[in-house]
C-alpha cells in the first residue's frame, strides 16, 4: 500500500489485525487458507492478497506475531502464532 492516508493506515491495521486473529485461532494454517477466509468469511474481497503475496506480507509486517515453519511433504508455509 503506497500513500500515508489514515484511511490506507486504517485498512492496513485491519488486514494485519484479521490475519493474526486468525492464525492464533486456527495454528497450522497455510497462506491458501488465510485468503479464503479473508475473500470468503470476512467479505474482504478487495484485500489485494494472494497467496503468493501472503508469504511476502507475514514477514514484512507481521514477523513479531506470526512465524512458519516448511511442511516436509508439500513444501508449504505452515503459518502459526510465535512464541
Amino acid at each position: 500500500m503506497r500513500g500515508k492516508g489514515s484511511q490506507k493506515k486504517a485498512r492496513l491495521e485491519r488486514l494485519k489485525n484479521e490475519i493474526v486473529d486468525y492464525v492464533t485461532n486456527t495454528p497450522g494454517a497455510s497462506a491458501a487458507d488465510i485468503v479464503a477466509f479473508l475473500s470468503n468469511e470476512r467479505k474482504m474481497r478487495n484485500h489485494g492478497l494472494t497467496t503468493r503475496k501472503v508469504g511476502l506480507f507475514i514477514p514484512l509486517h507481521l514477523a513479531d506475531l506470526i512465524s512458519f515453519h516448511l511442511d516436509a511433504s508439500t513444501g508449504k508455509r505452515i503459518y502459526h502464532a510465535a512464541a
